[in-house]
């Protein structure tokens, strides 16, 4: 082989590699949502219509059986709505999947605290990072 040859087979090798690499970080990233229907899903974390978190159709309540939710984190809010003819708080996180999940908790529950002290432990570059949400009963209802 004369030294062009050589070059350019040194170049296609190093394309290669790199498009190799590029390969196995898209294979090793995790799966994200809990589903693939269109539009954003709300969720609501408590524990009233017997598990830990469930979507509503047409007013029913409809369990999520999968245990996690893997995404990237979008926004955190606190809004101020009526519930049972209360004015209460909640908090909103929209996590970015295979599309938008907002999960919706008491503002003084012990999900949201949970989150919220989570997601206050992470450095910036992990907040760029997907992160999952695997919800747990705490010792009271609510």
């Amino acid at each position: 082989m004369n030294p062009q040859e050589n070059s350019e087979l040194l170049a296609a090798l190093m394309r290669q590699e790199e498009l190799l690499k590029q390969l196995i970080a898209s294979i090793n990233k995790p799966k994200l949502g809990l589903h693939s229907d269109a539009g954003s899903s709300k969720i609501y974390c408590n524990r009233h219509n017997g598990s830990l978190w469930y979507t509503l159709n047409n007013s029913e309540a409809s369990a999520i059986t999968q245990s996690a939710l893997t995404g990237y984190l979008k926004e955190l809010k606190f809004e101020k709505c009526e519930r049972r003819g209360k004015e209460v708080y909640k908090l909103l996180i929209t996590i970015q999947a295979d599309r938008p999940y907002i999960l919706e908790s008491g503002h003084d529950t012990h999900f949201a605290k949970s989150v919220l002290a989570a997601i206050a432990t992470l450095t910036p570059q992990q907040l760029y990072s997907p992160m999952t949400l695997q919800p747990t009963p705490g010792t009271t209802f609510g």
